[in-house]
């Protein structure tokens, strides 16, 4: 089995040291990462101008094909041509922080996942619900069970099947392993904090984006609940946007057919 393993933290982030090693023996393992902390980046492209690839030691002094670029610039890269072959599976993690809810659609980590699984590549994503990467080891050797525990009840797709994407969000517990686990949903968080203003030394303004907001749907069956209770979520994912539910009232309101 190849590997492709990704993260948005950058090529010498703990978390990602520490899911290389615990998928040492699953296969080939090929490591993209981004040359330096991309959270927060999403689904971008680097459009603009060219990217750099470099071979470099990471954290844990794996070898690693460090990109100049996004989360999903290295996945892409490597899928397109310079990996060379078409992986078995993609992983993206671990994350320095939860990626729960409405965070999903800010992720690098998600995204990183989501793009091997735009390409047909089945792929899962993993965090931490805390950041500072505590209990690291343990979050490491659940991530493992976790992969072991889904390649042995969905077998993977071969070249022309639909593939699958979850998330996973790991507790920070040394007895994480041992956790209960629990299939889950996106939960949704209330709008984000205002702004932070700051004057820079130079007496010009400066603006921090403002803290993400509190959960706001967060009851029995969401990933909210679920790291509020000590358990690993594991929330399936797909890519359509469509609002199925409101295509047919907008096309009555608009005179359209469907």
């Amino acid at each position: 089995m190849h590997i492709l393993i990704a993260n948005d933290d950058g090529y010498l982030a703990p978390g990602l040291a520490a899911l290389v090693r615990a998928c040492e023996g699953l296969g080939t393992l090929h490591v993209f990462a981004p040359e330096q902390n991309a959270s927060g980046t999403s689904n971008a492209l680097t459009l603009t101008r060219p990217l750099s690839i470099f071979e470099a030691k990471g954290a844990a002094g794996h070898p690693c094909q460090v990109v100049t670029g996004t989360p999903s610039d290295c996945v892409h890269v490597a899928l397109t041509g310079v990996l060379g072959r078409r992986p078995d599976l993609v992983l993206s993690g671990i994350n320095n922080g939860a990626n729960m809810g409405d965070d999903t659609i800010y992720s690098g980590t998600v995204a990183a996942a989501m793009e091997g699984f735009l390409f047909g590549v089945p792929a899962i994503a993993f965090s931490l619900t805390e950041k500072g990467w505590p209990e690291l080891d343990p979050a490491a050797a659940t991530a493992r069970a976790v992969i072991d525990q889904v390649l042995a009840s969905a077998p993977l797709p071969q070249a022309g099947q639909d593939p699958w994407l979850l998330n996973v969000n790991i507790p920070p517990r040394a007895d994480a392993v041992a956790a209960p686990r629990r299939v889950t949903k996106l939960g949704r968080r209330h709008a984000s904090e205002a702004v932070v203003k700051q004057i820079n030394p130079r007496g010009d303004a400066i603006w921090w984006i403002g803290a993400a907001g509190d959960a706001r749907e967060c009851g029995e069956g969401t990933d909210f609940h679920a790291a509020a209770a000590g358990e690993v979520s594991i929330t399936p994912l797909q890519i359509d946007l469509t609002d199925h539910l409101r295509r047919r009232g907008w096309a009555d309101r608009l005179g359209l057919p469907t």
